[in-house]
């Protein structure tokens, strides 16, 4: 027996091996319909060993190279042997990423949907044209009438001497030839 196999619970040892495989992709999907905490359980393990396995190629990809035994071979075997190697410690919860990730879940009782929340939060439509704004009532408004003011005393229209009230002279037009003074 594969002593890493021991160490599992059994429900995480029935659960699919990796996170490519469709297959247990189906398996997941339905396990999340009748029992929800497990299959979350299951996700985040999963989500655990994708992050450790992408932690574990850029460890690599930072030691340099020497360039004399590489090859394209060994790139795939390190790959693949990355892979297996975060899974199994995801499964042995050795960072701990998937308890918190469970942990800080919220629970799927009476939780809306995945599709229910995307729509929630789609963005709503703005108008092109704002929406006009009511019209105001028209109101006939009369004027007000003021009395023009009274001047003290008559004014005498008549003669030469007779003033304006802006203070010009007017002169008789009898008299007057009509050139400019």
């Amino acid at each position: 027996m594969d002593p890493l196999s021991n160490a599992l619970p059994p429900s995480a040892a029935a659960m699919t091996g990796s996170y490519l495989d469709f297959g247990g992709l189906g398996k997941l999907k339905g396990q999340a319909r009748t029992d929800a905490k497990a299959a979350t359980r299951e996700t985040a393990q999963q989500f655990e060993a994708m992050f450790l396995q992408m932690m574990m190629k850029s460890m690599r990809d930072a030691i340099p190279k020497s360039g004399m035994n590489e090859s394209q071979a060994e790139e795939t075997f390190q790959g693949m042997f990355d892979k297996e190697v975060s899974i199994a410690m995801s499964k042995r919860n050795s960072l701990g990423l998937a308890d918190m990730l469970v942990k800080h879940m919220p629970d799927a009782n009476g939780q809306p949907s995945t599709a229910q929340m995307l729509e929630a939060r789609k963005p709503k439509p703005i108008p092109l044209q704002p929406a006009p704004a009511p019209a105001m009532p028209l109101e006939v408004m009369k004027p007000a009438l003021t009395p023009l003011p009274k001047l003290q005393g008559a004014m005498a229209l008549t003669g030469n001497s007779a003033a304006s009230p802006s203070g010009l002279r007017v002169q008789d037009s009898a008299t007057s030839d009509g050139a400019k003074p």
